[in-house]
Formats: C-alpha cells, sequence, structure tokens
C-alpha cells in the first residue's frame, strides 16, 4: 500500500502556478491523506479561482494515479476568497414556501442531471434521529415505486453505511465519476464508503464543501424522481453553502419535542426560508415511548412541542415518530424498519411522513411564481 510519504515523493517536482516554486512550498498543497489505496488531496486556492488551478489539479491526480498501489484519487480544490474581499450579500429573510424568482434563477443551472428533485433533511442539531428518518424516508418514497438516491451530507458522521448495512466501496468509472452503492432499491453515496468506520474525518470547511460537490455532482446517480439529502446537523457553513449551492426543492426539519431541540430547529428553519429554500414540514421524533410489556406510555422527552412549533410558524406538521426498539434495532442491524417490517405500526408514520412530503411538494410547486415572456 502507498504511504503519506510516497504520495509527496511523486509531487516533489511539481511547481506550482508561477511555474518555479515547488508545489509542496507553494502554500497549494493543503493535506495528504491516503487509506486503504484511497488518497484525498486537497489544494487550497488562496483567491484564485478554481478554475486557474484545474490544470495542476489534473496533473496532480495523474500523477499520483501513477504511483503503485493507489486505488482511487479524490483531488479537491479550495478556492476561498482572498482575505478582505467583500463577503456575498445574504438573500433577505423570506417566508414564501416558494422559492423567489431569484433563488429559482440561481439553481436553474446547477441541477444533477437526471435528478427531478431534491429535498434535505435536516435538524439544528444532532442526536435527534435525523438520519434514521432520512434513511426510512427514501425508503418509504422507494416503496411507492419512485426512483430514489439517497446522499449521505454528514461528512463528520456519516450513518448511511450503518444503517443500510452497506459495507461496499463506489466503483471509480469514466475518469473521476463513481457509481454509488444499492440498499433495497435506493442508489447511496457516502463519504463513509470512503473510509473506516472509526476514522475520523479532520478535515476544514473548505475541503467538506469540496467533498460534498464531489458526491453530489461526480456520481452516476442516473434517472431519480427523488433525491434525499441526510444534511450535517446545525447551521453552519456546510448547510448554508449546500442550501445556496444545491436545487433543493424543499427541507424536512426533524426535531425531538423538548423546548431545547426546538430551540435550534427553529435555526434551522430559518436558515432555509433565509436561503429561499422550501419548509416542507416539521417531523417530531422520539415523540413518545410506548412500553413494549405494559403497553404504559411515557413522554420521556415531552411530546407535542413539535407539532405546536409548526402551527406557530405556518409550516406543516408531517408526524410523530415514536422511541421504539424495532426502529432502533432493525437500524443497527442494516435492515431499516421500512423495508424490515413495511405493515407494522413503525413503517406506516415513515410511509405517513413520506406522503406529506410529497403533499407538501407538490403545494410549494402550486405556488411558485409564474414565467413572464416578453416578446
Amino acid at each position: 500500500m502507498p504511504t503519506q510519504d510516497d504520495i509527496v515523493a511523486a509531487l516533489s517536482d511539481m511547481a506550482g502556478l508561477d511555474g518555479h516554486t515547488p508545489l509542496a512550498q507553494s502554500g497549494l498543497l493543503g493535506g495528504v491523506v491516503v487509506r486503504d489505496g484511497r488518497v484525498f488531496v486537497s489544494l487550497e486556492g488562496q483567491g484564485r479561482k478554481a478554475s486557474d488551478i484545474e490544470p495542476l489539479r489534473a496533473e496532480v491526480e495523474q500523477r499520483i494515479k501513477a504511483v503503485p498501489g493507489v486505488a482511487a484519487v479524490f483531488v479537491t480544490v479550495t478556492a476561498e476568497k482572498a482575505p478582505g474581499s467583500a463577503p456575498a450579500t445574504p438573500p433577505a429573510p423570506g417566508h414564501s414556501h416558494a422559492p423567489g424568482p431569484r433563488a429559482q434563477a440561481a439553481r436553474a443551472n446547477q441541477n444533477v442531471p437526471g435528478v427531478k428533485t431534491i429535498i434535505a433533511v435536516a435538524s439544528g442539531k444532532g442526536g435527534v434521529g435525523k438520519s434514521t428518518t432520512a434513511c426510512n424516508l427514501a425508503l418509504a418514497l422507494s416503496g411507492f415505486g419512485l426512483s430514489v438516491g439517497l446522499l449521505d451530507a454528514d461528512i463528520y458522521g456519516p450513518s448511511m453505511p450503518r444503517l443500510l448495512g452497506l459495507t461496499g466501496k463506489p466503483e471509480v468509472v469514466e475518469g473521476r465519476m463513481m457509481r454509488p452503492l444499492q440498499a433495497f432499491g435506493v442508489k447511496v453515496m457516502s463519504i463513509g464508503f470512503l473510509v473506516e468506520e472509526e476514522t475520523p474525518m479532520i478535515w476544514r470547511g473548505p475541503m467538506v464543501m469540496s467533498a460534498l460537490t464531489q458526491m453530489l455532482r461526480e456520481v452516476q446517480w442516473g434517472e431519480l424522481d427523488v433525491m434525499v439529502v441526510d444534511m450535517p446537523p446545525g447551521t453552519g457553513d456546510a448547510q448554508l453553502t449546500m442550501a445556496q449551492s444545491v436545487p433543493l426543492a424543499g427541507a424536512v426539519i426533524v426535531s425531538t419535542p423538548q423546548d431545547l431541540a426546538l430551540i435550534d430547529a427553529r435555526r434551522g428553519i430559518a436558515m432555509f426560508r433565509r436561503t429561499e429554500v422550501p419548509i416542507l414540514g416539521i417531523v417530531e421524533n422520539m415523540s413518545t415511548f410506548i412500553c413494549p410489556n405494559c403497553g404504559h406510555r411515557s413522554d420521556i422527552f415531552h411530546h407535542g412541542g413539535a407539532k405546536r412549533e409548526a402551527e406557530r410558524l405556518g409550516v406543516p406538521y408531517l408526524g410523530e415518530i415514536p422511541l421504539s426498539m424495532p426502529i432502533r434495532e432493525s437500524s443497527d442491524a442494516g435492515r431499516p424498519i421500512v423495508v424490515s417490517d413495511p405493515s407494522g405500526p413503525q413503517a406506516q408514520v415513515y410511509q405517513q411522513i413520506a406522503r406529506g412530503v410529497l403533499d407538501a411538494l407538490a403545494g410549494s410547486r402550486q405556488r411558485a411564481a409564474p414565467r413572464i415572456v416578453i416578446e
């Protein structure tokens, strides 16, 4: 297997953008990570356009591919703005479910070929069951006869390999394109397929953004009716960039019912509204616990908070998911509840949520601004 030293040695006689400063001393080479024959390299643009660095990136990729034992190469370009440059002005806050004309125009040129609709499953904080919800939502949509893809955009904590029982690695085809893995009829892509389960992703924000872009646009998704994106938790740079650069048709917000979680859910909703992404609805996860032995109901994390919040904010309430042992057991086993017990009460809740998402998408399209053509 190649080592980090082997990769650096392969690039030792390369010059930077000025044609004479060694690449390693030019400040462009941001980091080199080697995992089981897979090599990850970042090139830091330092205010330059990514297009200016593309020839250098291509040469780096070819040199690394020539190193014996290299199975795959991922060279990312992080072209950040130069210090002191003016920050981008965020769009004004909007409260309409449908994206405004400016957002529609900006996203029109960023569609993923073959993908009709992209929806995000997000949360204001971690630990609320967002990934489990995204996984079962995607499987429920697939059960309705739709062609579905599932993008695990949580770089620091990818969950889809474990939730779906997937252990393979994507095949690299046609140069840089990767072929997604499949589970239960759904196409899946996750950074978890490229690194070991216990390997920490110690990456800075620009590297994360570049990796997300590759997993979205350098994957052979084929023809999809819906792509479900399991967003990272929170409202930081990764979430904002995804909301602004990906043609999202809407977002589903997952929260537990207690006040502390709902505070963060409000932040998530505010972020999507600020970027003119429609809110398809709120899901209350871990809504209540029913004892499997005696049937007693316990509202461990309170109950009904998400529904009241949806009513207050004027967004759809998609339903509540119980705190259930079968959901946890099936998730840990890599056979989510929607496929392991599709007629069971827990699976029916996810199916109900999926129907609500489709209804919200249809309503959002109907509310979209009309297209005015002047001839």
